[in-house]
Order: C-alpha cells, then structure tokens, then sequence
C-alpha cells in the first residue's frame, strides 16, 4: 500500500500505547514521540508534525475523563481525526457540471507526470459519461505535443494542440473555444512544467489562466520530492488559484508524507491519486478513507463503490437470494473471483478489508498469482462439478490439475477454500441485514469465520459487528432484490 511503512509504524505506536496497563501522560508522550517520528521519516513537514503533536496532546485530557470511559479508544480517535485533518483542508473540490463546458487548467513540476495524468483525469470524466477533450499548452517540452496527442488516440478523447504556434496562451484560448463550440464538458488544458524559481514560465502560467479563464486549476504534485513539496506547493498557490491537487507516484513510494501534507500549504484538497503508470491508475482520494487503510481499518465505503463499479448488476439478486437460502457452490465462488479480479490486485482490495492490509500472503502479486491459479482450476471443471462440489473424489481431482497445469494439492486447497466459505454461508442461512445486527447472530457469525481472519478484524466481535454496519444492505456486492428482506 501507499505509505505501508509509515501506517505500520503508526499503528504500532497505538498498539504499544492499548496494551500498557495504565494510561497517563508519559504514555501519551511516548505515543506521539513514535508517530511523530514515523511521519517525519515519511517526509511530512517538520511543522507540521508538530502543530499535530500539539492537537493530540491538547484534546486528550485525561483527568477529565470521565471512569469508566474506554480511553484507549478515546485516544485512538483522537489520533484518527488529527491525521484526517492534516490531509483534508475543509474545502469542498470542484465539481463539474452536466450540459456545460467546465474548463480545467493543470499546472505542475516539470517532471511530476502531469501530462499522463491530464489523459487520466479525461479518461476518468468519460468513464462518468462525460464528454472531454485535452489541450495543449505546453510549448516549453520536446515532445509534449507528441505524447499527448498518442495518449488522446490511446483514450479515444478529442485532442488539439498546434505544432507552429509558439504562444501557449493562445494555443489553449484556441483550442478551449473550438471544443465549447462543440458542446465538449470537460476541456483539459496541459501547460508546461515549471519550478517555482522560473519566473517566466510562471508568468506564462498566469497568462494561460487569463486567457482560459478555468473553473478549476489543478496542481499535479509530485509525491517522491518529500520535503520540498511544501515549497513548491507555496509558490504555485501564491500565482494562480490552485482548487484542487493531485499527487503522483505513490504506488508504493517510502516518502510520500511530503507530499501529502503539502496540502495544508495550498488549502485546497486533494482529489486524486496516481497509482501506476497506466490510464485507468487513478484512484480517488478521501481523508478518512486514505487513514483508515494507513492504520490497517479497512475502508469498506471505498470497498462497495469499487464492487458497484465492477460487479455486473444482472444476477446479483439471484446470487444474494441463494446466499440468503445458504446455498454456495463452486461456480458462485467462480463467479466472485471473477468479479474480485476486476477490482485490481488482490492486494489493493484486502487493504479496504479491516485488519487485511499487512498480511504477508496478500501483498505484492502473490495472492493474485493464487487467485489466478484457482480461477484456472475451476477452468478445467465440467458444469457438473461446479455445481455439485460433492462428486469431486480424487480421480477427478487428478484430471482437473492435469487440466489445469496444477498439482492436486491446489486442486485439494482450493477444495478446502470452499468448504470454508460454504460453511459460512451455510452457517449464516435465513440471515437478513436487519437480524444480522443481531448480536447473537454476529456471534455466530464470528464461530463460523476462520480463525486467522477473525483475529485481523480490530475490535474482533464488534469490528466485525461494525464492518456490517458499514455494508448496509449490500451483502457482499449484491444488492438485495426487491421485496427482499433488508
């Protein structure tokens, strides 16, 4: 994930401070010497690390907590607000709107990835059912012109840009008025990357954002420079109107802290993260979200807007309705690898899984690879055996891995997967989304769920209690059909 090391570290500063016997205010101090710590190894500003030490130690009064109150929880709240607060400046972000020409200007480092991330950005809007173009304004880069017009044919989105042309601010005045008069909603202009000590290329800048007149101004940041990001983030913000940031590189970066608390020097909130070097590696950002999955709490809200993107509608009420009966069999599990694996890898989907994020068999590629692996064997199954699971002896297990390439020891484990979750849902049958607040239904729930994964859920009982609280009424992805019991 995004900053592992940094929410690791965090996290077991919390862990360290639950599990002394008593709580004062040496403690505390320890506490928030360790996260202090972690956050400035990631890079985030010195001052600002100590502006969040003082919020904590300042909210945290522990002679006036009341007896009886959980405060190890209270203090863990504390802390969760506090880094929200830090990534989140209040300010609402741009939103744009259907049936009009909303014109969004990017400006950034040179070097940031902002050229990718404008076809990004585009890609995003016409997945939503926008109509887009791309301008550009960057007449400063060999090869700007080029790259974005080979990303505009890659996406399929409208691209203008002039080769003669040597003005930028007249380039994307052009260019903005021939897609308005087309009726386009979301018209992008790229201009060039620029440092803050180029001041002609800052006056530039300001001259494109005069002649365009954008509603949004979006600055693309990148998240490897650590510390210097807060510099860069002032000087831009002092030319022209920054409303929105987007941070680069941070798949997988150690330094990223820099970045991301170099929104408080903008004052304007982050709205997306780039993931990978691919068009659709945008991710969008949320504080709380982004902190939840740090400190290893899941994000189940950003869990169910990624299945409603990836899970066909048509079936699911069947699919939920057989769940309900407790009925599972190899060809629903079949079904929801599938789904799974549209989702992105594995590993990224277990971090909106509370307690899932650091466990060593789902990070990296691995637990794709395995997924992968299953999905192959099921592959070599007949209709029949996906069906009735109990006529698989072993003489069709041997022919299914030598259909599949595998041994019949993953043939056997992937058997053995099943069962598990058969048995939950076995186990869970007559259930609804009402009397499975039930406590003695969670309870139950919690027996029938294994081991291993009920001790990665925080809170156990009541984390896993909470976790469905989050879902609602979508049981796993499938909304509940109508008249269903909900």
């Amino acid at each position: 994930m995004v900053l592992a090391e940094l929410g690791g570290k965090i996290t077991n500063a919390l862990r360290h401070m639950s599990n002394v016997t008593v709580i004062d205010d040496t403690v505390i101090d320890e506490m928030l010497k360790e996260i202090g710590n972690a956050l400035v190894m990631s890079d985030v500003n010195v001052r600002l690390v100590i502006k969040l030490k003082t919020n904590i130690k300042n909210k945290i009064k522990l002679e006036e907590m009341a007896a009886g109150l959980n405060k190890r929880k209270i203090i863990k709240q504390v802390v969760f607000d506090e880094l929200c607060a830090l990534l989140d400046p209040g300010v609402k972000p741009f939103k744009p709107v259907k049936g009009k020409s909303n014109i969004i200007m990017f400006v950034g480092l040179q070097g940031s990835g902002k050229t990718t991330t404008v076809t990004k950005l585009a890609y995003h809007y016409k997945k939503a059912d926008y109509s887009t173009a791309m301008i550009c304004a960057d007449t400063f880069r060999a090869g700007a012109y080029d790259q974005l017009k080979q990303n505009a044919t890659k996406a399929k989105i409208p691209f203008y840009g002039s080769y003669s042309e040597a003005n930028p601010a007249t380039i994307a005045a052009e260019g903005v008025e021939i897609f308005k008069k087309e009726g386009t909603e979301i018209i992008i202009v790229d201009t060039s990357g620029r440092h803050k000590q180029e001041a002609d290329l800052f006056q530039e800048m300001i001259e494109i954002q005069e002649a365009v007149k954008p509603d949004n101004i979006i600055f693309v940041m990148d998240g490897s420079i650590g510390q210097a990001a807060h510099d860069q983030a002032i000087a831009f913000k002092s030319a022209v109107k920054v409303g929105a940031v987007i941070i680069t590189k941070m798949d997988g970066h150690a330094k990223g802290g820099g970045a991301l608390s170099a929104v408080a020097a903008t004052e304007s909130p982050i709205i997306f993260l780039g993931t990978g070097e691919q068009i659709p590696d945008l991710e969008f950002f949320d504080a709380k979200s982004f902190v939840s999955r740090l400190l290893g709490m899941g994000d189940i809200k950003g869990m169910l807007k990624l299945i409603e993107q990836v899970v066909p509608q048509a079936g699911q009420p069947e699919l939920a309705k057989r769940l309900q009966e407790g009925k599972f069999s190899l060809r629903d599990m079949y079904d929801q690898f599938q789904n799974i694996m549209k989702m992105g890898p594995l590993s990224k989907v277990m971090q909106m899984m509370p307690g899932f994020s650091n466990l060593p068999q789902l990070q990296g590629d691995q637990g794709t690879a395995k997924l992968k692996a299953y999905i192959n064997i099921m592959d070599s199954m007949t209709d029949e055996e996906l069906d009735n699971s109990k006529i698989l002896n072993q003489d069709r297990i041997k022919r299914i891995a030598r259909g599949s390439g595998r041994h019949p020891r993953e043939v056997s484990e992937l058997l053995d997967q099943f069962k598990q979750f058969e048995k939950l849902f076995q186990g869970t049958k007559g259930m609804n989304m009402k009397n499975m607040m039930n406590p003695r239904n969670v309870n139950q729930m919690a027996n029938l769920l294994p081991p291993q994964m009920m001790k990665n859920i925080p809170g156990g009982v009541g984390g896993l209690q909470n976790m469905l609280k989050a879902m609602g009424g979508n049981l796993g992805g499938m909304k509940l059909p109508d008249g269903f019991p909900g």
